[in-house]
């Protein structure tokens, strides 16, 4: 049965979330936490405003989540221990054989990798819960891969990353071609643009080692945009020339060569713990609107909403300060997961 993810700019039914729960990934403090909550729940809220908010929530959380989620986000009531939807929820897919089928891949999800410090086993559930609860087909799949890992056009091609798909951590018995057999049962994919790497932060301990949402999104068929960091005193300075140069060697499904729309970072390099990943590719397209990340640099974030506003034409850019969503290891489309509309 040929499955098809939609592009992200297609039509959404729903944005599925989960809402933070203690741990880890929250913070150790009661500001850090106050910090996430407060983050996660402004997302939703702005989501909310182009497209209906169904946010999963932990039991335990159920208190704080009713008081400060507004009646336009639906709350389903599931344990929540990681809460990046986007990676441990479904990816969903249509038939265009047959109008009115909803798919939804269930990957196996193990935390990026299984380190030390993560909880995945009840967000690995994530997948089957919505599936169920939006009326989807289930898809089953024995790759290791997250939502973030997969970038595609609609049309059959996807972006993925070599140290994503092919970690040995991950996925350590499988070469290009089964990773691209998979895609292409799975997703719909038939044509597989490999990059070599992400950016440099993103392999610490606390990253994804490589995922493809905070580097590349295709925001057209044919077009791509792409993380610029512009400052030489940054390792993603000579990260974002490269994967640049790469992608002007690379064509899509259709046999385009790919225009290549830049995005620069923000002016700022480095936080407490080093060299920053802060990136705008990291945005969720959903109906009438943009949900942007914004990282406090006026000029910076202005014009990223103006490139935005320009690649997505006729819908809103909302900007939500997303530095809490990174100082946490990742960013507004990492925490967001899109339910395509059927018929449309």
């Amino acid at each position: 049965m040929p499955w098809l993810m939609p592009s992200e700019t297609a039509r959404h039914d729903r944005v599925w979330m989960a809402f933070p729960a203690e741990g880890e990934t929250l913070g150790d403090t009661d500001a850090l936490r106050e910090e996430g909550y407060a983050t996660w729940t402004a997302v939703a809220h702005a989501a909310s405003e182009f497209t209906p908010v169904t946010i999963l929530v932990d039991p335990s959380e159920l208190t704080r989540a009713r008081r400060m989620l507004s009646s336009d986000v639906t709350i389903l009531e599931a344990p929540v221990d990681e809460f990046w939807m986007r990676d441990a929820g479904p990816t969903f897919v249509v038939d265009p054989e047959r109008p009115g089928a909803l798919g939804a891949v269930d990957w196996v999800f193990n935390g990026w990798g299984a380190p030390a410090w993560a909880r995945w086993h009840d967000a690995a559930q994530h997948a089957r819960i919505i599936a169920t609860e939006a009326g989807a087909e289930l898809i089953s799949s024995t790759l290791v891969n997250e939502g973030g890992g997969i970038h595609v056009d609609g049309e059959g091609t996807v972006l993925l990353t070599e140290t994503v798909q092919l970690d040995p951590r991950r996925n350590p018995y499988l070469d290009k071609q089964r990773v691209e057999a998979e895609m292409l049962r799975t997703i719909g994919a038939t044509k597989t643009v490999w990059l070599p790497r992400g950016l440099t932060r993103d392999y610490d301990d606390f990253g994804t080692n490589g995922h493809v949402d905070i580097v590349a999104a295709i925001s057209s068929p044919g077009r791509i945009l792409l993380h610029a960091q512009q400052d030489p005193g940054h390792p993603d300075f000579e990260v974002s020339a490269a994967l640049r140069a790469h992608l002007t060697t690379q064509t899509d499904a259709a046999g385009r060569a790919f225009e290549i729309v830049e995005l620069p970072a923000p002016s700022t390099l480095r936080d407490e713990e080093g060299f920053v990943d802060w990136s705008y590719v990291n945005h969720l397209v959903t109906n009438d609107g943009v949900i942007a990340c914004g990282f406090g640099d006026d000029v910076a974030d202005t014009r990223a909403r103006d490139i935005l506003s320009e690649a997505y034409p006729g819908r809103r850019v909302v900007t939500v300060d997303a530095r809490p969503l990174f100082d946490r290891g990742g960013g507004v489309h990492c925490i967001t997961q899109q339910q395509p509309s059927l018929g449309r």
